[in-house]
């Protein structure tokens, strides 16, 4: 069972996809992730790419953040995460997107979209961090100081795959272990002063 864990809509339960088509971030990591930016949600923006459920963005919106941005390609995912902003009482803060991941971040880096906190959980078997690093990062999805965070199943970030002109514009990148997964926590660098 899926539950906001705290904030406006805590303990409220969240519908999630039957059969094992969707793998949900397990409540560990969840909180985890969210006890890290706990502090830094208020009024903020949020992505939640690959979202399945909407159970992260709405655990954002719940701690705080001012809007979220649902993308995923299942129309499946997009009917349970519309049940669950229904749920939650979020419909105001909350934005659906039926899209594949690539053409979301295209089109969203083309209208100016941005975003202070990004969440993938994409398909462990695709591993796809280094390359959502690179086309986040290329497409400015991000505000200056902005963090992306990355699930993955393994130790999958291989740094030397992102190219250059990415990591110059990366202030740090950290690894979290939860259980049997990971979260790549990938900071901006802030604006240059002066």
């Amino acid at each position: 069972m899926m539950r906001i864990i705290t904030g406006k809509a805590k303990g409220v339960k969240l519908a999630t996809l039957a059969g094992d088509t969707v793998r949900p971030t397990t409540e560990m990591a969840k909180e985890g992730v969210f006890s890290a930016i706990q502090f830094d949600l208020a009024e903020k923006t949020f992505l939640d790419l690959f979202a399945g459920s909407g159970q992260m963005g709405l655990e954002a919106i719940s701690r705080g953040a001012k809007s979220c941005v649902f993308v995923d390609a299942s129309e499946d995912s997009l009917k349970v995460i519309r049940k669950n902003v229904e749920k939650t009482g979020f419909s105001l803060h909350s934005k659906v997107i039926r899209s594949e991941y690539g053409e979301f971040i295209k089109s969203a880096g083309k209208r100016g979209m941005k975003f202070d906190f990004i969440f993938a959980d994409p398909p462990y078997e695709k591993d796809l961090t280094p390359e959502l690093v690179k086309r986040l990062v290329r497409a400015e999805l991000l505000n200056p100081g902005g963090l992306m965070m990355l699930e993955t199943a393994a130790d999958s970030l291989d740094e030397t795959k992102i190219p250059e002109s990415v990591r110059e514009q990366i202030a740090s990148i950290k690894q979290y272990k939860f259980s049997k997964c990971y979260v790549y926590f990938v900071r901006m660098k802030e604006e240059e002063i002066g």
